[in-house]
């Protein structure tokens, strides 16, 4: 009778775990909740748009096949118009919203949120390229596809050091924005100018929403240089562009990534003839296998080059994706862990190949030189630096 009951009261035990362990197991996931920070009507809007596009462009291309391993992605925009407390609070409620991945915009609202990105441990892909977001000792959960601003710059100063044909060292000033991502690339670069041999002159404070430059122009005209950096936006870098022109000036600008593009033939004119912008994606359009599916989803309607990082950066958070959810780690770690596997991810040529490891999150190192010409934008040189590991977060 005693042993008779103990085997009864095991099965009963057994079978109350059972129930339990079944109650307690999560739903199967159907979809994946990813947020999505835009700056659509605010001061980057002129490229956080086309920008936004190209992530959403890719997310619905996505799903149209069906998902992540048959998981759709739930991704709405919300525009924050740039102000970095908006930022803040949507991010709360995707903490709510059990959001596991966000794909982000600016510098400003990027920095006011690596803390709670850490803390929450979600995966942030951003088109915030600042240098000293790519050391995860710093900023675990945080990525992006092109190379950060200061290799960039460097890029540029290599293309025209190789390229100057003076007997004088080439005298440079660097003119940005007065906020976090104008100022971001400003110490590495000038510290790189003067190591390759530059002569740095100084800076210029030019607003992300400027509307005239004449005294900063005049200033630049006055100190005799013969290369100027442009850290704006297109609007501020057409105003800058402009009013050089219109001083007499002979610089020769050199602009970053937010500062050119299609838009800065329109604003600036014959103005921008000559001018050398830097880029890390191909250009809509170009000869590259990638261009092939975008030109299919857009319907061979003209796009932004910032459109094409949009389409990367959910590329590459959609491959993310799809490593942990085959690892059974649809989660932020699992998501941050499948990033940091990644090694020469191929996205058609559209960009450098990207690679993250666990201890350095630069995608590449690797930026396009075009020249503006006769109206339109001349690919000159593709820059390759070299990965040095004292570069890594400046």
């Amino acid at each position: 009778m005693g042993k008779r009951y103990y085997l009864i009261a095991a099965v009963v035990l057994t079978s109350a775990l059972f129930l339990v362990a079944c109650q307690k197991a999560p739903p199967p996931v159907k979809e994946i909740k990813i947020g999505h920070l835009a700056d659509l009507t605010g001061p980057t809007s002129s490229v956080g748009k086309p920008y936004a596009e190209g992530v959403q462009a890719y997310k619905d291309h996505i799903n149209g096949k069906g998902g992540i391993n048959g998981k759709k992605i739930d991704m709405q925009t919300i525009d924050y118009a740039y102000d970095k407390n908006k930022a803040i609070n949507q991010y709360k409620k995707y903490v709510e919203e059990k959001v596991i991945a966000i794909q982000g915009w600016g510098t400003g609202d990027t920095e006011a949120l690596t803390g709670f990105l850490a803390a929450d441990k979600i995966p942030y892909l951003s088109a915030s390229y600042s240098a000293h977001l790519t050391d995860p000792a710093k900023t675990p959960y945080n990525f992006f596809i092109a190379a950060d601003y200061t290799t960039q710059l460097r890029a540029g100063l290599k293309y025209i050091k190789d390229n100057w044909k003076g007997e004088k060292a080439p005298k440079i000033v660097f003119i940005y924005p007065n906020h976090p991502y104008g100022i971001a690339p400003i110490k590495g670069g000038k510290e790189y100018a003067q190591e390759i041999g530059f002569e740095v002159l100084g800076d210029e404070d030019v607003g992300l929403k400027a509307i005239e430059a004449n005294s900063q122009m005049l200033s630049v005209k006055s100190k005799g240089a013969d290369f100027a950096w442009v850290g704006g936006t297109t609007p501020s870098t057409a105003t800058v562009l402009k009013d050089a022109k219109k001083l007499g000036l002979t610089t020769r600008f050199l602009v970053n990534i937010w500062g050119n593009d299609e838009d800065l033939l329109k604003m600036a004119g014959d103005a921008a003839e000559g001018t050398l912008g830097l880029q890390a994606a191909a250009v809509y359009g170009d000869d590259v296998p990638g261009m092939t599916l975008i030109k299919e989803v857009t319907k061979n309607e003209y796009q932004h080059t910032h459109f094409v990082r949009g389409w990367v950066s959910m590329m590459v958070m959609c491959e993310a994706l799809g490593i942990a959810d085959k690892k059974g780690q649809l989660n932020g770690p699992g998501v941050k862990d499948a990033l940091e596997t990644m090694k020469d991810l191929d996205t058609g040529g559209l960009t450098a190949k990207i690679t993250y490891a666990p201890t350095d999150h630069r995608p590449n190192m690797s930026a396009k030189i075009y020249e503006y010409q006769g109206g339109k934008m001349v690919l000159k040189e593709t820059i390759e630096l070299p990965r040095k590991a004292e570069w890594l977060g400046l």
